[in-house]
């Protein structure tokens, strides 16, 4: 995430940003890693005006590029470097609100029960064999860059840093996640279930297994047929229900939730019983297309400022 300011120096990120194209390329890229000629063919533009958007966009740190193989050869593809931008504003606009944040590696789960296609890789081998459950349990799933399964669950135990004194206003969940087909198959919707300390938040039906081109980020040793990319999805839970990417994914809100001293617990789960069973791929840093791992924030308030207001 770009956090900028008016300061005079973040005038390459408002310019990258002051043009329709580059905001097309943007959307583009949110979905997939593209070459410039596979911009120039969805944009209808000749290459040479495409490199120069790009190039725009990589001097604002906006999007990355990286060399890969694919197709039997090697091109330049082009990523989203960032999340996001947030412009803060001087004196006298609202100032950002505080938050707590905790970085979890996703081969960090505590708890599991996943079934074939299954497995899992590190940015330099694969962990075990492919479609053996028991690999889950290797302890070297802890540096797990990508993990995916066809059914089942993952769950993680984060650190509740609340303070007495901070009233919770919301919780924002950030992630790439996709489905899980044999191979890869961009049309296999699969139904991901988020539940939070053992309430169910709601379901978001992936649309695929990223099947067309490599991950920005995805290692050079790593096969073309296996899964590449997923979406970045951010998940809120705010007082009024929670929110996916800002829709409102059901009425289940921090009001909803036994909100733990100590911790909170995060369950990503595809059901045996789910009208779409096409698995789940979790992709952390080193892989897919974002350079993250689970990002989990609880934003809050002082008590002593909601009484004085």
């Amino acid at each position: 995430m770009i956090r900028a300011t008016t300061d005079s120096e973040w005038l390459p990120v408002f310019e990258a940003l002051a043009s329709d194209v580059r905001l097309h390329i943007i959307r583009l890229l949110s979905e997939q890693s593209m070459n410039n000629k596979d911009l120039a063919d969805r944009l209808g533009l000749s290459g040479a005006i495409v490199s120069m958007h790009v190039r725009k966009l990589q001097e604002a740190g906006l999007v990355k590029s990286a060399m890969v193989r694919k197709d039997g050869g090697t091109h330049k593809m082009n990523a989203l470097a960032v999340q996001g931008v947030e412009v803060l504003f001087p004196h006298g606009a609202q100032e950002a609100r505080p938050f707590h944040e905790v970085v979890v590696p996703i081969g960090h789960y505590n708890d599991h029960e996943v079934y074939p296609t299954c497995g899992l890789a590190t940015t330099s081998k694969l962990i075990g064999q492919f479609d053996d459950p028991r690999y889950f349990h290797d302890p070297e799933r802890v540096q797990a860059g990508i993990l995916w399964f066809g059914r089942g669950y993952v769950e993680y135990t984060l650190p509740n840093f609340l303070l007495s004194s901070q009233q919770i206003e919301s919780i924002d969940i950030s992630l790439e996640i996709g489905s899980e087909a044999p191979g890869v198959n961009r049309d296999w919707p699969s139904d991901i279930t988020f539940v939070l300390n053992g309430r169910e938040l709601g379901t978001w039906t992936s649309p695929g297994d990223s099947g067309e081109g490599r991950g920005a980020l995805t290692p050079s040793w790593w096969m073309d047929t296996v899964n590449q990319y997923g979406y970045l999805k951010v998940l809120q839970v705010k007082e009024s229900g929670t929110y996916l990417d800002g829709q409102q994914l059901s009425e289940v809100g921090l009001r909803d939730l036994a909100i733990r001293r100590h911790s909170w617990t995060l369950r990503l789960e595809v059901k045996e019983d789910a009208v779409h069973v096409g698995g789940m791929t979790l992709y952390g840093a080193g892989f897919g297309n974002y350079n993250q791992e689970i990002v989990f924030r609880t934003y809050y308030r002082e008590q002593a400022e909601q009484e004085e207001e």
